[in-house]
């Protein structure tokens, strides 16, 4: 699980990394007209751009978030692979927000949809590794909670 977390981590910062050499802030590349673009913005805030400027808050609160879900994992111990990949992606996703936060101070987001004309918040793949994530829980939780069987 380790191993996978550091994957997605890695994955996320170097996608980072590259979009922030490869085009200005606020510089959009259509990928597929008016559906996908790659624009570079830089999110001080969290999801949907909330507490804007509010770095060391947030910096606290996901330290607690991280440190919350390691904890949860390693007193649980999750045994099923859909589990560890679940909480590979959100962790890995978390800690390549995290480090981007306090490395450059804001978080660097590049995932620019319109779908059916609604012009969707721009994200990156830390965000979508954490949407991933926390979906393979729920469907998890739903199929193997409550006394089923079957789910090892």
């Amino acid at each position: 699980m380790i191993i996978l977390t550091f994957i997605f981590m890695l994955v996320d910062l170097i996608s980072k990394y590259i979009i922030s050499k490869s085009i200005s802030v606020n510089e959009g590349i259509v990928i597929i007209r008016n559906f996908f673009n790659i624009t570079y913005v830089k999110n001080t805030g969290v999801a949907f751009s909330m507490f804007n400027d509010d770095r060391y808050f947030i910096i606290i609160v996901s330290f607690f978030i991280i440190g919350g879900i390691i904890y949860y994992i390693y007193k649980n111990k999750p045994k099923s692979n859909i589990e560890k990949v679940a909480y590979s992606l959100i962790l890995g996703g978390a800690i390549g927000n995290f480090i981007n936060r306090i490395v450059c101070g804001y978080v660097t987001d590049f995932i620019d949809l319109n779908i059916f004309g609604y012009n969707y918040p721009i994200f990156n793949l830390a965000d979508t590794f954490i949407v991933i994530g926390v979906i393979l829980l729920m469907i998890y939780s739903w199929r193997y909670g409550n006394g089923n069987k079957g789910h090892r």
